[in-house]
């Protein structure tokens, strides 16, 4: 059974910064891509940030991109999130995800399409105050 542990959510204000971690187990060697997602209840899940297992491709919401920057320790398992710059219009809950079967990697690049990963952990609060 794959699953998901995040943590590093948290409080901070406009202008700083947070790191989120994703450690997945269960998952042996069929681990193809990471994510992170986020979602408010006023909104639907947005993609943020996916980085493929393979290649260490990477895709990034146009809001995010060039703030945030998403890697993969693939020995851990474990994928981060580094959130610079924060934003209040970042403050979401954020959701990581994993793909064990392939329907992330498409002509080799990676999607940030939620209904092709399989896999989600309960989530991290991030708010970003004024």
């Amino acid at each position: 059974i794959v699953q998901l542990a995040e943590s590093g959510g948290g409080s901070v204000q406009a202008g700083g910064s947070l790191r989120l971690s994703c450690t997945a187990s269960g998952v042996t060697d069929s681990l193809v891509s990471m994510a992170w997602f986020r979602q408010t209840p006023e909104k639907e899940r947005e993609g943020v940030a996916a980085i493929s297992a393979r290649d260490g491709g990477t895709a990034y919401a146009d809001s995010v991109s060039g703030r945030f920057t998403i890697s993969l320790d693939k020995a851990k398992d474990t994928v981060y999130l580094q959130m610079d710059n924060l934003k209040p219009e970042d403050t979401s809950m954020y959701y990581c995800a994993a793909d064990t079967v392939g329907w992330t990697v498409v002509r080799g690049d990676v999607r940030l399409v939620a209904t092709a990963y399989g896999h989600w952990g309960q989530g991290t609060q991030v708010t970003v105050s004024t």
